[in-house]
């Protein structure tokens, strides 16, 4: 084990709110369990999966604001969801607060609301095990999910991100573009391997 982690899990203890916090340590364990599956270097994919939501301690509310004052660019349809800003800041909390630099784990981090077109494994990883983490019990499909992640990371990754733009879809919400983006470009690789 990674002995910095410990220190990691110690500042976000105190930061984090205790639901938070245990989120946190659930989806570091199963990006653990994921990059164990696919042959991803676990070290890296337990500090992704722990610092994932490092700038959950703010309200959605706050991030545009923090972003503008910190230099991160935002599109508008991010400051139309604002929720799906605490990946950008936190990626930039991670680098800055937390020292980390791994482009990987800082992309895992940026990533991990909305996708992007291109995902790297740890991005795979990182998206799915937040969504399959044993503390999640709202999606209907989670005892799927949580078999195929392990069977085809991929084809787990384009339909939870499918039922997520359905879900969004049928209740009226702003969706982000890069969600849709990497929707399309997931179902465009999809149907040339098929």
């Amino acid at each position: 084990m990674n002995t910095d982690i410990l220190e990691y899990r110690k500042k976000l203890k105190k930061k984090l709110s205790e639901a938070r916090y245990e989120h946190s340590l659930s989806v570091s364990f199963t990006c653990v369990c994921l990059a164990m599956r696919y042959g991803y270097p676990l070290d890296k994919a337990e500090l992704a999966g722990l610092l994932h939501d490092c700038a959950k301690c703010y309200a959605d509310t706050e991030f545009v604001h923090k972003c503008e004052k910190h230099g991160i660019p935002l599109t508008e349809d991010e400051k139309n969801a604002p929720a799906v800003l605490h990946a950008k800041y936190g990626a930039w909390m991670a680098r800055e607060k937390y020292g980390i630099h791994d482009a990987e784990i800082l992309s895992a981090i940026a990533c991990h609301t909305t996708g992007k077109p291109h995902m790297a494994l740890l991005d795979k990883i990182l998206y799915v095990a937040d969504y399959i983490e044993i503390r999640r019990d709202k999606a209907g499909n989670l005892p799927e999910m949580r078999k195929l992640a392990f069977e085809d990371i991929d084809e787990a990754l384009y339909q939870i991100i499918s039922g997520t733009l359905n879900y969004l879809d049928g209740k009226g919400a702003v969706v982000d573009s890069m969600t849709r983006k990497t929707y399309e470009y997931l179902k465009e690789r999809r149907n040339c391997n098929e």
